[in-house]
């Protein structure tokens, strides 16, 4: 395959579980006709298997996965104009993992509040919540500061139908600009 194409542009939608990550992709996806992927399609069987189990993942554990999302955005700009990849990238270590050599790549922070989101987690019909995982996601989360310039915060308060659109115009905006 040639790489004289202009790469795609890579938006990866992230944040702690329930934050809505993988329904506005879905909405997004739709609307765009575009594809995404589901970053936790790509853990080793290893991960897998340790979840599992019931055990949280280390560092150690995703460096192999965030090294094949990394990979995996590298392929996706090469195929369609706008790519969208599902990923909590919760520390800024894994986010400069999925950066790295990675041109035309952006982040969109699902950010909401830890009572909004416990709300809509425990509103989920045939879902097991557990809120020790959600508090572990909070305490693990490193929200993006203003050095990292590619990323950009969704408001997630407003409803699915709002927060699609939302993110649909910041898409747009950050694709005119290149």
């Amino acid at each position: 395959m040639s790489d004289t194409r202009q790469p795609s542009h890579v938006f990866i939608l992230m944040g702690v579980s329930g934050s809505g990550k993988s329904a506005v992709a879905n909405g997004v996806a739709h609307k765009l006709d575009t594809a995404f992927l589901d970053g936790d399609f790509l853990h080793p069987r290893a991960n897998i298997k340790k979840m599992a189990e019931g055990h949280a993942l280390n560092d150690d554990d995703r460096q192999p996965w965030l090294e094949a999302l990394n990979d995996a955005i590298f392929a996706m700009q090469r195929t369609s104009n706008i790519s969208l990849l599902v990923c909590s990238a919760l520390k800024k270590r894994y986010r400069d993992i999925l950066r790295n050599g990675n041109k035309n790549l952006s982040f969109l922070y699902m950010q909401g509040d830890f009572e909004l989101i416990e709300s809509r987690l425990k509103a989920r019909k045939g879902h097991f919540f557990r809120p020790q995982m959600l508090i572990s996601q909070f305490e693990a989360l490193e929200e993006p500061t203003s050095d990292e310039k590619d990323v950009h915060f969704i408001d997630i308060k407003p409803a699915l139908d709002e927060v699609i659109k939302n993110t649909i115009k910041i898409i747009h905006h950050i694709t005119e600009e290149h």
